[in-house]
């Protein structure tokens, strides 16, 4: 029975490809042993079964009797700075492995400012690497921000952000979502690890980035912002596509819990869809509300800005 189910979720996933071709190749097996599995006379090995899983991106909750549990996947752990690059490269493989194309949508909850925009040449993007791994390690000695000198890893950032800018998505964002990175510069620059000049850099690129976001939800179709002042805000991101989606739940700063159940997706778009009946689109409510939401940001970023 669970090879019968295998094989139809990757007959659903090749469409009209030769499902013995794929087969063969994948497990690197002959035709003739392919067709052998295929046609149920013989059993894949478990390696074969969870090769095939990985390689279709097929969640194996479904041959888990109990509906009480999942199998999930667990994103590397950073803990240094280096470790950013594969973190980096990994987010890139999940928009290579899910269906990229229009059926896409990406729905992010945003206590803090999507992580995508922060990854630029930018002060800003320099600054929050530096937060991210003073956070994540707890072995890490404390330097003037002056001092931080990342890794370069800029193609793959810029890449990365791209791909995020570039797909149908869904933000839900309140008045408290960019306190974090306002709290941040204030303590580093209370510390002495942050200098008034970049602390006042780090503002002007925050304002230049709020202001490129205000202008995507008045020019941008695939671009939807909500303001959602009644929900918690978790920084969940779901990528959610009719064939396969992805729900990553944070697990720390840089870790994500990775779930592909389909019947947790479901529960997943639903209650984002709860939250967006919940909350005000900064799209198509007029210039009047459009503007109070975001000067409620520029106030922010001014008053830290004066008091610097």
């Amino acid at each position: 029975m669970y090879q019968e189910l295998l094989l139809k979720e990757i007959r659903r996933k090749i469409g009209t490809h030769s499902l013995n071709d794929e087969i063969a190749n994948i497990l690197n097996i002959s035709y003739d042993a392919a067709h052998r599995r295929t046609s149920l006379k013989a059993k894949f090995s478990l390696e074969e079964a969870i090769e095939l899983a990985k390689y279709y991106q097929i969640s194996l909750n479904q041959f888990i009797t109990s509906d009480q549990q999942l199998v999930v996947q667990k994103t590397s752990a950073v803990n240094k700075t280096e470790d950013l690059q594969s973190f980096f490269q990994n987010n890139l493989s999940i928009f290579e492995n899910l269906s990229l194309s229009d059926e896409m949508t990406i729905y992010y909850s945003a206590k803090d400012i999507p992580f995508f925009y922060t990854l630029s040449d930018t002060l800003l993007s320099r600054f929050k690497i530096y937060v991210w791994m003073n956070m994540l390690n707890a072995k890490q000695v404390f330097i003037p921000f002056l001092q931080f000198s990342p890794p370069y890893f800029e193609p793959d950032t810029q890449e990365l952000r791209k791909k995020y800018e570039e797909q149908n998505v869904v933000e839900l964002w309140n008045d408290r979502t960019i306190s974090s990175i306002l709290q941040q510069i204030l303590y580093y620059y209370d510390t002495g690890l942050l200098q008034k000049k970049e602390g006042q850099i780090i503002l002007k690129e925050l304002k230049e980035l709020i202001q490129h976001i205000e202008q995507k939800t008045e020019s941008n179709p695939k671009f939807h912002l909500y303001e959602n002042e009644v929900m918690h805000l978790s920084n969940d991101i779901f990528f959610h596509h009719p064939k396969q989606s992805l729900f990553a739940l944070p697990a720390n700063m840089f870790g994500y819990i990775l779930i592909n159940d389909v019947i947790t997706c479901r529960e997943t778009k639903n209650y984002f869809e709860h939250q967006i009946q919940n909350s005000k689109s900064m799209n198509t409510s007029g210039n009047r509300d459009r503007k109070i939401f975001f000067n409620k940001m520029y106030q922010q970023i001014e008053n830290l800005n004066q008091s610097l």
